[in-house]
């Protein structure tokens, strides 16, 4: 099977695809000035996007990165994102604090997902 790129860069693709399966590359904000809340729905709007693109929507996720510059931010993104995520079908995620390129940047999300049928 072929893998397909979508949004291909000297350095990444935005978009992978194998088999039915979504990868998406990290995921930031362009407007850095905001706080947590501004960036991670920024970033899910990102997600969203790119998601809708491919076929594919956050039901459909299989699992989820996200990288926090801070950890003090998880409740403020934990707010967005539970307003966010869709019930029922919340996907395995892990949370971390990490030294992210851009130190203006406070989220980072990661995302694989299937396509729909």
């Amino acid at each position: 099977m072929a893998v397909i790129r979508h949004h291909v860069g000297n350095r990444l693709s935005e978009i992978s695809i194998h088999n039915g399966t979504v990868y998406l590359a990290g995921q930031i904000a362009t407007d850095t000035k905001q706080a947590i809340a501004g960036q991670t729905r920024e970033v899910l709007e990102s997600i969203d996007r790119l998601l809708a693109e491919v076929n594919s929507d956050k039901s459909h996720l299989l699992s989820v990165q996200i990288y926090l510059s801070d950890i003090a931010h998880f409740a403020g993104m934990n707010g967005v994102w539970d307003e966010w995520v869709a019930q029922g079908a919340t996907p395995p995620r892990a949370t971390v604090e990490a030294k992210l390129a851009d130190p203006e940047c406070l989220v980072e999300i990661v995302v694989v997902a299937a396509q729909r049928s």
